[in-house]
């Protein structure tokens, strides 16, 4: 059986109302995503035709419970500097930048939730 789904088209992120605020300046911020829309409880960022977007959910409260089900890959060229001036930023890395057995190298950190971030620079 042939499925006609042709791409991924983006990821959504719910919070609750209170968390919203911080969730969006830790991305825009901390981060430096470039919003591609906002409004209140909503923030949107775009890679060409993917987007990632971060929104209120009225039957989402508190940090994410199981962190580990979804983890946000954002790729980067020098994951040492990104890893450092994200430190430097505030972000607190649970896993430092290490080099992988298929060739990669990742980082991993939790967004004000509790999700799970990945910095991932490809071999």
């Amino acid at each position: 059986m042939r499925s006609d789904i042709g791409r991924l088209a983006g990821v959504l992120i719910f919070t609750e109302e209170d968390r919203h605020e911080a969730m969006e300046v830790f991305y825009v911020d901390v981060l430096g995503l470039v919003p591609r829309s906002r409004r209140p409880g909503f923030v949107n960022f775009a890679w060409g035709d993917l987007r990632l977007t971060i929104a209120t959910h009225s039957e989402v409260s508190g940090p994410a419970r199981d962190p580990r089900r979804v983890m946000i890959n954002l790729a980067v060229e020098d994951i040492d500097a990104a890893a450092r001036q994200l430190a430097g930023s505030g972000v607190d890395f649970i896993r430092p930048p290490e080099y992988e057995s298929w060739g990669g190298y990742v980082a991993t950190f939790r967004d004000p939730d509790g999700n799970l971030v990945q910095l991932l620079q490809m071999p």
